[in-house]
Formats: structure tokens, sequence, C-alpha cells
């Protein structure tokens, strides 16, 4: 008897949590929605579509570089109907971030969180606006941080860093739209750049912060290039008091030809260190990646096969092509 009378508590309580995953999901489309927009490039309606996400109050919105790619201009349209022309103003194949402002009014901006806060199977909401259907919505975990993702433009190839990856799967339409947290905080900018349902992310945190402001103001980042993929990786248990952390940089693939190449750096090397600097995450290399970089002596401490060895790598500057 007291089996008969728990069963239903128990389809309740699941019935409850359902509900609360829902409500959480439509409340952040509702939110979300109105600031993101169809984004179709290239002239008399575009030849390639996306999304973007409104990132200031006077026009600005991001998106993702390889949807813009060498077009100048395209369309924006929103879920209210507001229509508007936008000028590409700079793009970062490094990041696969873009920026493009209106010459119209737009809805206002996103709220934008940090991404540097989310935790792995954290509830994430992707939101994208592909082919003109507004508010196209998946929802899923955070599965993994901090990841690096190769990618090939033609014979070039480059690297993605620190991406966010989801189980919220996505398609080349969702590509700049915005991956929000439970708040309803922009955390990042979908990527499907890897192919059809593959969930990926470049995140909202300072360093996009600075790509961003360096897209604005002079339309490119001049970035420096070493040609690493990489995960985040444990430290051996010996090091970890020794180092004072538990996380360091496993390089998983070095680009033929690379500074890192050239450097003698090797797949499966545990960077430790960088510029004397504390390596833990893909972010903590990228930020000592910027223009003062290029051309100059990086020196990196790696552990090799239980040994430390120091390398020194030169870092070029990423073309633009």
């Amino acid at each position: 008897m007291d089996h008969t009378v728990g069963a239903p508590a128990k389809d309740n309580n699941m019935d409850d949590a359902l509900d609360a995953y829902s409500a959480v999901v439509t409340r952040v489309a509702a939110e979300l929605t109105p600031h993101v927009a169809s984004l179709q490039i290239g002239p008399s309606g575009g030849s390639r579509g996306g999304s973007a996400v409104v990132y200031t109050g006077d026009g600005y919105l991001l998106t993702n570089a390889h949807v813009v790619r060498d077009h100048p201009s395209g369309t924006a349209l929103f879920s209210d109907g507001t229509q508007a022309q936008v000028d590409v103003v700079g793009t970062d194949p490094l990041s696969d971030l873009a920026v493009v402002r209106s010459r119209s009014t737009t809805p206002g901006p996103a709220v934008l969180g940090d991404a540097d806060r989310l935790r792995v199977g954290q509830l994430v909401v992707a939101v994208g606006s592909p082919l003109g259907m507004a508010g196209s919505v998946t929802a899923g975990v955070v599965s993994g941080l901090g990841r690096s993702l190769p990618v090939r433009s033609g014979s070039a190839a480059r690297v993605i860093e620190d991406v966010i990856q989801t189980d919220a799967s996505l398609n080349p339409g969702n590509s700049g739209g915005a991956l929000a947290d439970a708040h309803g905080r922009v955390v990042g900018i979908n990527t499907a750049v890897a192919g059809i349902g593959l969930g990926l992310a470049v995140p909202i945190n300072a360093t996009t912060h600075r790509i961003i402001a360096a897209l604005m103001h002079d339309g490119r980042v001049r970035r420096a290039y070493l040609g690493l993929v990489s995960v985040p990786s444990p430290v051996p248990a010996p090091l970890v008091e020794r180092l004072g952390r538990r996380t360091a940089l496993r390089v998983v693939q070095v680009v033929a030809g690379s500074p890192a190449d050239v450097a003698g750096l090797k797949s499966g090397d545990l960077v430790l260190t960088a510029g004397r600097r504390p390596v833990d995450d893909a972010q903590s290399l990228q930020r000592l990646l910027f223009t003062d970089s290029i051309g100059t002596d990086l020196p990196l401490t790696v552990l090799r096969n239980g040994a430390m060895v120091d390398v020194i790598a030169r870092p070029t500057e990423l073309p633009d092509r």
C-alpha cells in the first residue's frame, strides 16, 4: 500500500523537474529572440545566411567570421519585423568572430555574461534565426570547456581557441547566434563551422571583448600565431604540489610548419608555462598572443616523457588570409 501511494509522488516530482527545465528554456528563448537577427550576407538577399546578436545600443552586432567571409554588407531581419542594412566592420578568422553595424535602428542589445564562469554540466540555450525563421531554439548542457578547434579554409589551416562544447545541436543557419546561460545572459556566439549537429560556441569573456573592441575600432585583430591544438589536461600528481595547480595544456596537434613546429613542440607535450606564466587553459595562452608577441621570443616549459623541457617559440602574425 505504501508503494502504491508513493508512486504518483515520484511521477509528480519528475513532471515538476521537466516543467522547471521547460520554463527556463522558454524564458531564455523569449528574452533572447528579439535580440537575435537572421543575417543574410551578400548582394540581392544574400549568398550566405546565418544569425547575429545585437551587441551595443548603437547598432553593432556579433556574428561569425565564416558567415560574412569577404562580403562587405548584408541584411539583418529581426523577429519584430525590423529589417536593417548592415555593413561588415571587421572579421577575425582565428576566433571566428565578426562585427557588423546596422545603418538604422535595431532592437536593444542582449545581456552579456562571462563564459569563464561556466561549468561542465551547466544548462545552456542556443538561439538562432536561420533562413529568416526567428527563434530557432535548442537546449543542452556544457559538455566541454577550453577546447581548440582546427579548421581549414581552402589550403589554409587555422585553430579556433577556447571554444565551448555543448550537446545543444546546431546547423549552419544558427552560426552567429547566441548561446546563453539559464539567466538569459549571452556566454557564447554559436559556430557550426565544424559541421551540422555539433554544438560549439566562441566564448564571451575578457579575451573576446578585447578582440571585439579591436574589430570595432580597427576592423581587424593583429594576432600572434603559434599553431597548437590543445586541451586542458591534469597535471601529474607528483607535480601538483610543486606547481600549485592541477591543470595544464595538453598539445594534441602541432600544425606543420607553424612556429610551434619550428620550436620543436610535439603532440603529447604538457605546456606548463608560457612567457613564464602558468598555463592551465587555452585562454591563458591566448591572452599572450596579441600584437606585442609577434616576432618576439616566447619561452615555454613543457612536460615531455616525465622531464621538463624548455623551448623558445617565436610567434608570427596570423595573416588575414
